[in-house]
């Protein structure tokens, strides 16, 4: 696998294991190791470039230890601190990283619970930690956009320069965005006073204030739908699973013959919902296929997903149209189509091994 799909497998691994992880130690062996070892490239267990429970005496501090020192080119590089996968990150729970980065020449700290990762370096004050992360790497919420930013820290492709000088701009672009994705879900009175007046010609007065503020939240959730579409009908090529979303609940499962596939009309809305099933599927799916393979094609009655575009090839499909009720369909070798009651995306998983299966069967097939 290239490097984005090592990525995508690990996202995978912690969606399917982070409930089973209570502790640290179990975070670092089932996430924060292969982290290191598949998508770093780092080996593990060669202490010329991983060194385990690191210890350098700080001060009046002996013996403390830091997680993972990853070596390169024989210097210290740099220093992974672990949490639990319950723990959220905060600097102040990051005493050790500050301690050590002072006293080796480490230029990237990590702070990581095996879900988030949160990088640091010394842009504010020389071989001083920053207070706050350059770049933050959510598995439950990718930006595959910093992803090339990441393979600079791998083994094959490590440079700490480019890196270091990307920083700055990677810290304040990646805080906006933050700040712009809260003020996209709860809307602050000055956001919304300043959308209100490039449409509204009268004076911002409170009930003005009350009327648009659900609007402006209404109209920034269909912008980000509309461009999620956008991206979705010109070119779909992402690996990576979507954001998890509610706890699931017990799945039901229900038998159905395969439907006559609907033809797609101007009516049709892709959701949000069915492009985060669809990347999970595909996520799931390309262990067997190249990920180029798989497609989507949505209905109005349903959301299908193919092998090669071809309505022979059903894969999976996602009715996701009712009003409360939402379901995945999958397909058994005589493509008779099995629904399984979805409680949240995430229970997709629950049904990996019916995804692969039939992917399997178009593929031995075509041999």
């Amino acid at each position: 696998m290239d490097f984005n799909q090592q990525v995508a497998a690990l996202i995978t691994k912690v969606r399917n294991q982070r409930d089973l992880i209570q502790t640290e130690e179990a975070a670092k062996n089932a996430f924060i190791m292969p982290f290191i070892s598949t998508v770093l490239g780092y080996d593990v267990f060669d202490p010329r470039e991983v060194v385990p429970e690191f210890t350098a005496d700080v001060g009046l501090k002996k013996g403390e230890k830091i997680d993972y020192a990853i070596m390169h080119g024989g210097e210290v590089q740099i220093l992974i601190e672990c949490k639990r996968p319950q723990d959220a990150l905060s600097v102040e729970h990051a005493s050790q990283l500050y301690r050590y980065f002072a006293v080796t020449n480490a230029r990237i700290a990590v702070l990581t619970n095996g879900v988030a990762y949160q990088f640091f370096t010394d842009l504010d004050a020389p071989n001083r930690m920053d207070a706050k992360p350059f770049l933050v790497l959510d598995f439950d919420d990718l930006d595959e956009t910093l992803l090339p930013e990441l393979r600079k820290l791998t083994k094959e492709s490590f440079d700490l320069d480019s890196i270091i000088s990307a920083a700055e701009e990677l810290k304040y672009i990646g805080q906006i965005k933050r700040a712009l994705t809260a003020l996209f879900k709860e809307p602050e009175p000055e956001w919304t006073k300043f959308l209100t007046m490039r449409v509204y010609e009268g004076s911002f007065t409170q009930r003005v204030r009350d009327q648009f503020t659900p609007l402006v939240a209404k109209a920034a959730a269909q912008f980000l739908n509309d461009q999620v579409n956008s991206r979705l009908q010109s070119a779909l090529g992402s690996s990576f699973p979507a954001p998890a979303e509610s706890d699931p609940v017990e799945s039901a499962v229900e038998q159905s013959e395969p439907e006559p596939d609907t033809d797609r009309r101007s009516e049709v809305e892709t959701t949000l919902e069915e492009i985060g099933g669809y990347q999970i599927v595909k996520a799931i799916a390309c262990s067997e296929i190249k990920p180029h393979r798989i497609v989507q094609r949505d209905a109005k009655s349903y959301f299908a997903i193919l092998l090669d575009d071809n309505n022979r090839k059903p894969i999976a499909r996602l009715h996701f149209n009712g009003k409360s009720k939402k379901y995945l369909g999958t397909f058994d070798s005589t493509k008779t189509e099995t629904r399984h009651l979805l409680g949240s995306l995430d229970d997709i998983y629950l049904h990996a091994d019916a995804i692969r299966d039939v992917v399997r069967g178009y593929a031995e097939n075509d041999d």
